[in-house]
């Protein structure tokens, strides 16, 4: 059964910013909900001239495969019992399920003064924070030298490994000439309708790769999927847990938090876009 939950973050006197949770959710039903609140805001908007808050969805999916408004058949490598849904967004073929943080990003960019590449650099800036910050802070040296990236010519953000061993440089070096790419760690694909943004991010935490080896992702023969569990301990089930696995660990709601508090500041204007990373 789907659970939902939802809070409010005042990020500025002006500025209400919504954050709803969905768990075990299904996909055509969520979109469905999503879609449906777009609509509404922007019939307000026109209608009424009535600003409504911009939303976060945060959302557990049950397994489904996406496949995005230009998306080809021939990125489906092998059928499963994993539903196959066509969907409105951006992008290619990719896969939802338990263990990835899906957020999807219900704003209106006029109001917040966005261009849609503002909004994808946003996306994209907001992974490399969170992601970066929960490798620099890991107690495990396989996260050493290495770093969260977005790139100009492949949507999403994507892990390399610094052939410079000098740890202070690493992240603020944003030149990707003498750095290896690992694979691709969270993927990305909006929907834009008149002003409006939905659909948004997903970023591999604790999930099973193994779902991606039945397709192409977004279109990409041959990527490799990476996960945030394979570069530092992700927090087990409570019964599972020592002390000393806690305190050497993250949770996934610990870096789900730190993924809310860094678009919720981007949203409020506390964090600016950085320089579009390189190609």
């Amino acid at each position: 059964m789907q659970n939902v939950t939802q809070q409010t973050h005042n990020t500025s006197p002006h500025d209400t910013l919504l954050t709803k949770s969905l768990s075990a959710a299904d996909y055509v039903s969520t979109h469905d909900a999503m879609l449906a609140r777009t609509l509404e805001r922007i019939s307000l908007k026109k209608e009424q001239g009535l600003r409504t808050p911009d939303e976060l969805w945060i959302v557990d999916h049950n397994d489904v495969y996406t496949l995005g408004q230009a998306g080809k058949e021939e990125h489906i490598l092998q059928r499963t019992d994993t539903p196959i849904i066509k969907t409105d967004r951006g992008g290619q073929v990719t896969w939802h399920g338990h263990g990835q943080l899906v957020v999807y990003w219900l704003f209106d960019l006029d109001s917040i003064g966005w261009s849609v590449r503002n909004l994808v650099s946003h996306a994209e800036q907001a992974i490399e924070d969170v992601v970066n910050d929960c490798l620099q802070n890991s107690s495990s040296s396989i996260s050493d030298n290495i770093s969260a990236h977005a790139r100009r010519d492949a949507p999403g953000v994507y892990l390399y490994a610094d052939t410079d061993t000098d740890n202070d440089v690493q992240v603020q070096n944003t030149s990707l000439d003498d750095k290896i790419m690992l694979g691709k760690i969270a993927s990305l694909g909006f929907k834009i309708k008149h002003g409006f943004s939905y659909h948004g991010i997903a970023l591999n935490i604790n999930c099973d790769l193994s779902a991606f080896n039945a397709i192409n992702p977004c279109g990409y023969a041959g990527m490799q999927m990476l996960r945030l569990a394979d570069f530092l301990t992700i927090q087990k089930e409570p019964e599972a847990q020592t002390a000393q696995h806690i305190h050497n660990s993250l949770s996934y709601e610990q870096v789900t938090q730190k993924l809310i508090d860094n678009i919720a500041k981007r949203h409020a204007g506390l964090i600016e876009l950085r320089a579009i990373a390189p190609k």
